[in-house]
């Protein structure tokens, strides 16, 4: 069975290693201990397995009635078990708990398995952002959720 928690800094190390995983250009640990310690706005949810073993992560900041994902992943091993999907419900629990109206992210144009969980949330296309990835400037599609 699965946790879901907000992250702590403990969690960095756990969590950098998903990130390292996952994305060709990862966050870097002091970023992620920034988040930690030093953003205000920062929200972090980390999911994990029976062993407390963390297994994903969702970021996002919080400001006013808005809330942006920054990041979501989960470690390859455990995906395709609905994680990813539990990440983004606890992050829209957490959001409108704390009084956002709506949930926007960048998701690459070519990460279709991750565009139809969006759509599956309620998540709309709000536009594309050209050449918005560094790694190879490939464009994001915007979408965005009213709580």
């Amino acid at each position: 069975m699965i946790r879901y928690r907000k992250m702590t800094p403990q969690d960095v190390e756990a969590v950098h290693a998903i990130e390292v995983e996952s994305f060709p250009i990862p966050w870097s640990l002091d970023s992620f201990h920034y988040e930690m310690r030093v953003n205000p706005y920062a929200y972090y949810i980390v999911a994990e397995d029976d062993a407390g073993t963390i297994v994903g992560y969702c970021g996002m900041w919080i400001v006013i009635d808005s809330a942006q994902i920054t990041n979501v992943a989960v470690t390859e091993k455990a995906r395709g078990q609905g994680i990813g999907e539990g990440l983004m419900r606890e992050a829209m629990r957490v959001a409108k708990e704390h009084n956002a109206e709506m949930m926007s992210l960048e998701v690459r144009v070519s990460n279709e398995v991750a565009q139809n969980l969006y759509r599956k949330l309620g998540f709309q296309d709000g536009g594309i952002r050209k050449g918005y990835y560094t790694d190879n400037h490939e464009d994001a599609l915007v979408m965005w959720v009213k709580l």
